[in-house]
């Protein structure tokens, strides 16, 4: 069974550390009754992994974002217009910060580069833990109150929901195979969390109190992460669209936003403000922007800069499938005696077409005096480059 566990907390960071996201962050204008975003702002402005986002009132927004090559808490202020860091774990990264009710303090899940992962508090004013649940391996979570969270725990089988007590360390299971989207349901005494089975994503509620749980609405396209407006309303994003959906009141979804900005086509993570005025949204960059990067950073002869735009397990081939490299680690030393040793490199885009997730650009390449014409077809995977076929 542990070994089982390890392989899904492994999957746990690299999935997440293998993303290229940035957290948006809009206003919610009400005229008339009909809902519109606006004043769209990008928070996290940062290479890497920025997620998770969550109000820690209604002038700071909590999130995770990656600094050193680890996760950290951080807050965008925005009387400010500006980030700062919560902590800084030198040994582990945290994920999934949340305001601990009727307290001024933060909790959040910290995978440490041992492996243990658990749930800690974070003192708001000087960023020390204490570690609030013990035996379990928390993944997700919601506070119900100011001493009970409901939770997605890491186990043998998967994902499984529990209600667990910080103070007593007492739990209980109420619910296998379910997502990582958790959030208290307004005006009422319930959390709302999404059961997965088999094809049929379904969201449900959960009475943390007596275990009971009811079916609230069954989600298109294996979507799972939503949140909730302070009437009732469920925010559902699809792709580049952002739906509502009032359980009470509607018989299919209402369009709040379709988005043409091409960082805004792969929405995840939602968050609202208690009051329902703002909202906090994920989505990875386009292919087209980490191609660039990579493009301005190989230009640059920047090695550290050009790699960060490459997944972990990145694919060189020539046409139209010989395997040149694969891996960072060979990709990198492959390059950086290159670069070295090449100071007039200079690649200038002829023609660049983008199609779903690839990015094709016809190349002039002036690299130790020569100069040749080449063709890259990348493609983008979890907003970084995951696989190049050069033509020549």
């Amino acid at each position: 069974m542990k070994s089982i566990v390890y392989i899904l907390l492994f999957a746990f960071a690299t999935t997440t550390l293998a993303q290229n996201t940035e957290v948006y962050l809009f206003d919610i204008a009400n005229s008339d009754g009909k809902l519109t975003l606006t004043n769209k702002r990008n928070i996290s402005n940062n290479k890497g992994y920025d997620n998770q986002p969550s109000f820690y009132n209604d002038n700071l927004v909590s999130f995770v974002s990656t600094k050193n090559g680890q996760t950290d808490i951080a807050f965008y202020h925005l009387n400010k217009q500006m980030v700062s860091f919560a902590n800084s774990t030198p040994n582990g990264g945290e994920y999934s910060p949340l305001k601990i009710p009727n307290s001024k303090d933060i909790s959040a899940v910290r995978l440490d580069n041992d492996g243990k992962q658990r749930l800690y508090r974070y003192d708001f004013r000087t960023g020390e833990s204490t570690e609030l649940v013990k035996d379990l391996v928390v993944a997700y979570y919601t506070w119900y109150d100011e001493s009970t969270i409901v939770a997605a725990v890491i186990e043998e089988s998967g994902l499984n929901l529990y209600v667990i007590d910080v103070n007593t360390g007492k739990s209980r299971r109420d619910a296998i195979n379910v997502g990582r989207s958790f959030h208290k349901i307004p005006n009422s005494k319930l959390v709302s969390f999404v059961e997965k089975r088999d094809d049929k994503w379904t969201l449900k509620s959960l009475n943390p109190i007596t275990s009971e749980t009811r079916d609230i609405l069954e989600l298109p396209n294996k979507t799972e992460d939503i949140c909730w407006l302070i009437d009732g309303s469920i925010v559902i994003p699809i792709n580049n669209n952002v739906y509502l959906f009032n359980p009470k009141k509607d018989k299919q979804f209402r369009l709040l936003a379709n988005f043409d900005d091409d960082n805004l086509q792969k929405i995840t993570r939602i968050a609202t403000n208690e009051i329902g005025t703002m909202l906090a949204l994920v989505s990875e960059i386009s292919p087209e922007e980490i191609v660039q990067q990579q493009l301005d950073a190989y230009n640059a002869r920047d090695i550290d800069a050009f790699m960060a735009t490459y997944s972990n397990n990145i694919k060189l081939y020539n046409f139209p499938n010989e395997l040149r490299t694969e891996g960072q680690e060979a990709m990198k030393n492959s390059y950086k005696g290159f670069f070295e040793n090449t100071p007039d490199l200079n690649c200038k885009i002829l023609k660049r077409i983008v199609t779903g997730n690839k990015v094709i650009d016809h190349e002039l390449v002036t690299a130790n005096g020569n100069t040749f014409r080449a063709v890259a077809i990348y493609e983008v995977e979890n907003g970084l480059i995951s696989k190049v076929t050069f033509v020549r």
